[in-house]
């Protein structure tokens, strides 16, 4: 089955509920941390360009039931399996489970208690009739995909977990809170509905502000043009290296991902190394810069590179790019690489996908058909931007059980606030695209302008990452549904496996990018990309305990020069200080 989740534009205005009297009187109400531990497994970051329309689930659907009613034998088949199994659940014989790993039932009223333990199993024999159909269906594999997807959210939606009368949390909370938690519950959907969400909060934002207990290392924009700020941070080791760090977040997110909570920040993490760090911060697009493309940003972050090397008078930078902000990177080295410009000597990309190929099975790329990128295309350039929150909603029925009906429960059923986390804080803080920008991904599905060269031109010249000829350092997260591990494996290799240092990290999309050591359950592998396939290179790595940060600023030290005292002040002569961290940028609406 699949999974799912929620956008928020910001603080929406308080209503009078008990949840809102609560927070009024200093009393946040935090959700379990299992929630939100699990909630940031799925956080978004590189959102599905292309969307999931409704029109292309009923296509699938539609598909499924005409190859169903060409033969009859197989719903047969299955009905009579299905009465077969029920008969068992009624008697108790029956040997079903939820599946391994599946939250929804994870309290011990599903197996310890009869009427429940029923419940779960005919939800199961269901869900598994259905999958057989599909299996026998004989669809082409596409085909197939499309439509598991469509029956399974479906299924999702009709859990027994999302309905009060069946939900055995649900029921305990009432009798516990004698009803005040259907009140509370309802009070949150009253809220939601009167704030135009579509969806559940996935995040309490009330507790955080950009600057004050997000976003907080100290220091100052050193550069500005139209479509981003520079930021220097100051340093806090007495000496530094020379060659200068800087790091390209996507753009769909505000950058301070890499700056979140102190104990969850690379930016002080890479200060602690001694690294001179900066940090981009993208412009929040409007229409008015509707026909920013690949040329225009690749064009703005030329010239803070430039900025760069004057403010520290080196020669060459040292980048560090995350999902899209590594792909428009990887553009920017390409037309480098053209020109034979080398002002860059070592790049980082995380959660990073060239090769559009290889997400093609994932579940973002399931419905990515000539017709939907035209769709996509056609509605962004209407519009002039796609708004973030937009994007959030197609992402949340990708995955609807983790980022939907996991807030149903946990805000409706059991009238919990939604979790204060500082990554989801971070996810829900989103951003527009520009329409010629969202074009721009998109023909990455249509040419494959990475892996094919001479497909993609970015400012007049023609890109193949095999021309950028530096030593890269690649990381991909184990359990990554949106940037799958495979497909960042193919972006070491497109830099050249000889020079590429692949990581393998054990988690999910943010999990892995924001992983600071002192996690006992984190560990990864490395070692340079040379064999061909993802798998390959896999079946000959061991293990690593921790995590990979401290094996990355190793490796980027190495790179960053001998070191020298730490500059008095940040900016330069050129380039003096505009304003204080965060910047004005990153709190654009």
């Amino acid at each position: 089955m699949t999974t799912a989740r929620t956008t928020s534009r910001g603080p929406a205005k308080p209503t009078a509920t008990p949840a809102n009297r609560a927070r009024k009187s200093g009393r946040i109400r935090r959700a379990p941390a299992a929630l939100a531990e699990h909630a940031t497994q799925h956080t978004l970051a590189t959102n599905p360009l292309v969307g999931v329309r409704r029109k292309d689930v009923f296509a699938a659907a539609t598909t499924l039931v005409g190859r169903l009613a060409a033969k009859p034998r197989i719903v047969g088949g299955q009905y009579a399996k299905l009465l077969g199994e029920s008969v068992r659940i009624a008697t108790g014989h029956s040997t079903l489970h939820a599946p391994d790993g599946d939250r929804r039932f994870a309290d011990s009223a599903w197996t310890d208690n009869a009427i429940f333990r029923r419940m779960l199993q005919s939800y199961v024999a269901l869900g598994n009739s259905l999958d057989r159909c599909i299996d026998e269906a004989r669809m082409d594999p596409a085909a197939a995909s499309r439509a598991r997807f469509a029956v399974s959210v479906v299924v999702d939606a009709i859990a027994p977990t999302n309905f009060v009368g069946s939900n055995p949390a649900a029921l305990r909370k009432l009798a516990d809170t004698k009803g005040a938690s259907v009140i509370r519950g309802f009070a949150n959907f009253v809220e939601d509905l009167a704030s135009g969400r579509s969806l559940p909060r996935q995040v309490d934002a009330r507790p955080f502000t950009v600057g004050r207990n997000v976003a907080t290392t100290p220091g100052a924009v050193v550069y500005r043009n139209e479509l981003l700020e520079l930021i220097q941070y100051a340093p806090t080791t007495s000496d530094v290296h020379a060659r200068p760090l800087v790091i390209v977040p996507p753009q769909i997110n505000k950058y301070y991902v890499f700056d979140l909570a102190a104990d969850k920040s690379l930016v002080r993490y890479a200060l602690a190394g001694g690294l001179q760090t900066f940090a981009v911060s993208w412009r929040n697009p409007t229409r008015k810069q509707s026909a920013w493309g690949f040329d225009a940003y690749a064009e703005a972050l030329e010239r803070a590179l430039e900025a760069i090397r004057e403010i520290t008078d080196s020669p060459d930078v040292n980048v560090l790019g995350a999902c899209s902000g590594g792909i428009t990177l990887t553009a920017l080295l390409g037309h480098l690489a053209a020109r034979r410009a080398r002002i860059v000597h070592s790049a980082t990309l995380a959660v990073c996908v060239l090769d559009t190929s290889s997400i093609r099975n994932a579940t973002a790329g399931l419905f990515v058909t000539p017709a939907s990128v035209k769709a996509a295309k056609a509605a962004s350039q209407k519009r002039g931007v796609v708004e973030g929150s937009e994007l959030s909603r197609m992402f949340a029925w990708m995955r609807p059980n983790d980022l939907i009906w996991n807030y149903v429960v946990n805000n409706y059923l059991l009238g919990n606030d939604p979790p204060a986390h500082e990554i989801l804080f971070w996810n829900n803080d989103t951003t527009r695209l520009p329409a010629q920008l969202h074009a721009d991904f998109l023909g990455l599905f249509a040419t494959n302008g990475f892996a094919n060269p001479g497909k993609l031109r970015v400012r007049g010249t023609a890109i193949d990452p095999r021309r950028i000829g530096i030593d890269s350092y690649v990381v991909g997260g184990l359990t990554d549904h949106i940037t799958p591990w495979q497909g960042v494996y193919r972006t070491a290799r497109l830099y050249g496996g000889a020079r590429s240092t692949f990581v393998l990290s054990n988690g999910g999309h943010i999990q892995s990018l924001i992983n600071p050591p002192g996690n006992a359950r984190s560990w990864f592998m490395t070692d340079l990309a040379r064999a061909r396939t993802a798998e390959a290179w896999a079946r000959k790595q061991q293990k690593a305990g921790g995590s990979w940060w401290p094996h990355w600023r190793e490796w980027i030290c190495a790179r960053s020069g001998a070191r020298k005292s730490a500059p008095r002040a940040l900016g330069g002569e050129r380039h003096p200080p505009l304003a204080p961290a965060p910047g004005a940028y990153v709190l654009e609406r």
